[in-house]
């Protein structure tokens, strides 16, 4: 009789080969002996009657590999037994052993292709256009249009379809490549939404210097620090052993599970404290509308234009930043749901090259919209009513001023 230790450990002596023909020998890619802890439930009462029944176990996490270059695999799972080492002697008699493979099929593999191919080009040229409309100005560049900048080069970096090189090259790297680069456009993404909002706020006499912003975008960067550290600890091990698994021990099972938690809620913390300061940008953008009615009749209906294009702006950011925030809360979660052996939403495929479609057009719109403008509305009037201008200029002094939206969310040196 087989007795089934209360926490039973498994010891697995696994390895995976390939090739590329159906003739051909197979190439040894790797091979390690792992030991996962089993986690089983009797599902039916423990009786006479219900003797040679099996057990049902949860899930166990057992191969990730970055890259499928190759035609064919072949995976060798054996379970030695040695009961003077006490290995694989409380688990039972192995009847059955299921395999779950997650993969990316091909429908979407196309989808996500094409929309790399198609959207790195886009981004890159509207990326181009907006430098060189900052470069003809005879200021240098404010703060926001620096960081808008570096948005676009990250939402460049992000798209660059290296997935094709992954059909012809082994690079197993590529899951902590793509990794790599989500986790520096997460970090420039939020940093972005607190600095478009903190220049937007016209009490802030300091603006357009970045050190003033150390405080929010300073835990950004650790956070994003910390999920590469997360990240080299099982991935950039698997490099090397693709049976290496985080959730395979204890502590790292508390570890892991803590570190999603930790970053779930501080996911939500970030996304209150963005609503809080789009909050005080409505507030300030409303206390400007009194000035309005001393401006001419032209001049008063531009800035009101002015004012509802950029209250829409702010909405749609806000949107953005709260789907952002739930795709991450909920990629992470699904992860873990593997790991923890329960019931998985999947995340639809719609859903994910949606987000991803999101972030660029929002970039794009970015870009487009807060390029500097070479036109001067209503220069006319300003010679003649030079009152009007008083609370619609900005802290920079130079002859060709940012957007107007800037110029009008700002204080003015004077006052």
């Amino acid at each position: 009789v087989q007795i089934v230790d209360l926490q039973p450990v498994a010891t697995i002596d696994v390895g995976v080969a390939y090739r590329d023909d159906m003739l051909g020998e197979w190439t040894e890619m790797a091979h390690s002996i792992e030991r996962r802890k089993l986690s089983c439930n009797f599902t039916t009462t423990k009786t006479y009657e219900n003797e040679g029944r099996y057990y049902e176990c949860d899930l166990l996490p057992f191969m990730e590999l970055g890259n499928v270059a190759h035609k064919y695999y072949l995976l060798n799972i054996r379970l030695p037994v040695s009961e003077r080492n006490k290995i694989n002697v409380g688990i039972g008699e192995i009847k059955d052993i299921r395999l779950v493979g997650i993969h990316q099929n091909g429908g979407f593999t196309k989808v996500w292709f094409a929309m790399k191919t198609f959207l790195t080009p886009s981004i890159l040229i509207i990326l181009v256009w907006y430098w060189r409309r900052i470069t003809l100005m005879t200021r240098p560049p404010v703060l926001l249009e620096k960081v808008i900048f570096a948005l676009g080069l990250c939402m460049t970096f992000i798209n660059i379809p290296v997935e094709w090189f992954s059909v012809g090259f082994n690079w197993t790297w590529m899951l902590l490549f793509g990794d790599i680069r989500q986790g520096i456009f997460y970090a420039m993404l939020l940093s972005f939404w607190i600095i478009f909002c903190g220049e937007h706020l016209m009490d802030q006499m300091e603006r357009n210097r970045f050190s003033i912003y150390w405080k929010q975008v300073g835990p950004i960067v650790f956070g994003s620090f910390c999920l590469f550290i997360f990240d080299m600890c099982e991935r950039g091990v698997q490099l090397k052993n693709p049976f290496y698994s985080i959730w395979a021990s204890d502590v790292g099972t508390e570890l892991a599970m803590a570190f999603i938690i930790v970053a779930g809620i501080c996911a939500c913390l970030y996304f209150l404290f963005l609503c809080f300061m789009v909050f005080q940008v409505f507030r300030n953008i409303s206390g400007k509308r009194s000035s309005l009615p001393a401006m001419s009749k032209a001049r008063r209906l531009h800035y009101e234009g002015l004012i509802f294009r950029f209250k829409f702006l702010m909405l749609v950011t806000l949107t953005c930043a709260a789907m952002t925030v739930i795709f991450f809360i909920i990629s992470q979660v699904n992860e873990g749901h593997w790991h923890w052996g329960d019931y998985t939403v999947q995340v639809n495929s719609a859903f994910f090259t949606g987000i991803y479609g999101m972030w660029n057009l929002y970039v794009f719109a970015i870009m487009f919209l807060y390029a500097p403008s070479h036109k001067r509305y209503g220069d006319e009037q300003s010679r003649g009513a030079s009152g009007e201008d008083i609370q619609l200029t900005t802290t920079i002094t130079h002859v060709d001023g940012p957007t107007e939206i800037y110029k009008m969310t700002g204080k003015a040196a004077q006052e």
